[in-house]
């Protein structure tokens, strides 16, 4: 059984084995028949542009996408042409991966890389594979997979213990997995452009900004979907990446009948009163204090100590009329509760206790997939 198999792998890791994975590929590229990955990297954003394309390809195509990682299920994170992967089918993938991998090698992967693995039996033949890096870019369980275009979201500060103390480490290392072909954010910042620019100039890729693929017409396309579905200012930069992503892999764009996006805890409204966002870095509290300029929420929080929890604060301050601080349990890692605290109080931030939501506030819960996991289970619960 996966659930068995997966249960005894760890979730975290604090530095990254560089070469366990490509060992472990080694026996896969030859079994299985795996379309070349449309390869997401950046800080946010992935998979919402992720997931824009993947529902733009499946109108014809046949697509997978695989993201990371998840709130309830881990099926979650597997997409195919519409729908999230059933449990039979995930279950057929773990068996047709698990015979043609040395028992050593599968039981040395990690919860992320056997998961990354598992998109090969489960997506062979797919005519699309879009797929969301993890952690980095080079040396990132993904990065194994031959790609045909790579996607770079806004580059920010997020895991430093395993990628770098600086933005320049940071975006090195994620530019570093760079395909023939790329497409960068329109936000993307300037030093991360100057980067970006040196590493595809070496590797002779072509690099363009998304802006770039889009005619005037293309652009009037995409602002007529984001004022449909109200898209706050992100999803819609994000939206146009995924866009001209349609483009370069040679289509034209039509959204017309493109449903609103199908991944959940991207900014999503839950309730009239009630918004939840998986962000959890300074970057994701900066345009959520955009997405909401002009209001005061209840902010729903808490951090692992592995953030800075005090900037990813002090930036969503402006639209926080109330910190509510809620405790959960994950495996592995500890909540840094003492340190938000010091944090709230540093910065003048009043909190309370996190117990229910009232009918009459407005709140956010923002913070890691296991945060907004603990929160819409009691949230539901008490429904």
């Amino acid at each position: 059984m996966l659930d068995n198999f997966l249960e005894n792998k760890p979730l975290f890791y604090k530095e990254i084995n560089r070469a366990r994975m490509p060992s472990a590929f080694k026996f896969v590229q030859g079994a299985f028949k795996i379309p070349k990955i449309i390869h997401l990297i950046g800080t946010n954003g992935k998979g919402s542009t992720g997931r824009f394309l993947a529902q733009m390809l499946a109108r014809g195509h046949s697509v997978g996408h695989y993201t990371s990682p998840h709130i309830f299920e881990f099926r979650e994170r597997f997409w195919m042409n519409g729908a999230v992967a059933s449990a039979d089918a995930l279950e057929t993938a773990h068996e047709r991966l698990i015979k043609i991998l040395p028992p050593e090698i599968a039981r040395s992967l990690s919860y992320f890389e056997y998961a990354t693995l598992l998109c090969a039996p489960l997506f062979e033949g797919c005519d699309f594979f879009v797929c969301e890096a993890g952690v980095g870019g080079e040396f990132d369980a993904t990065n194994v997979f031959d790609k045909r275009l790579s996607l770079f979201t806004p580059i920010g500060f997020d895991h430093t213990a395993l990628l770098g103390d600086t933005l320049e480490q940071i975006a090195t290392t994620k530019f570093n997995a760079m395909a023939d072909a790329a497409l960068m954010n329109d936000e993307m910042s300037e030093l991360c452009v100057g980067i970006a620019r040196q590493i595809a100039a070496k590797k002779g890729a072509t690099l363009k900004f998304a802006s770039q693929n889009l005619s005037d017409d293309d652009k009037n396309e995409i602002k007529i979907y984001a004022d449909k579905f109200g898209l706050p200012e992100f999803l819609r930069s994000n939206l146009t990446l995924s866009s001209s992503a349609f483009k370069e892999l040679g289509f034209s764009l039509n959204l017309a009948n493109l449903g609103a996006l199908d991944l959940s805890g991207r900014c999503e409204n839950i309730a009239p009163n009630v918004t939840i966002d998986v962000g959890h870095n300074e970057m994701a509290a900066q345009a959520l204090v955009k997405r909401f300029a002009g209001k005061k929420l209840n902010l729903i929080f808490n951090a692992f100590a592995d953030k800075d929890i005090k900037a990813v604060l002090k930036a969503i301050k402006p639209i926080v009329k109330k910190t509510y601080i809620i405790e959960y349990e994950t495996p592995g890692r500890e909540l840094a509760t003492a340190q938000v605290k010091d944090a709230l109080r540093q910065l003048d931030m009043e909190f309370a206790d996190f117990a229910d939501v009232r009918a009459d506030e407005e709140y956010l819960a923002f913070g890691s997939f296991y945060l907004v996991e603990a929160f819409l289970k009691r949230y539901r619960g008490a429904k």
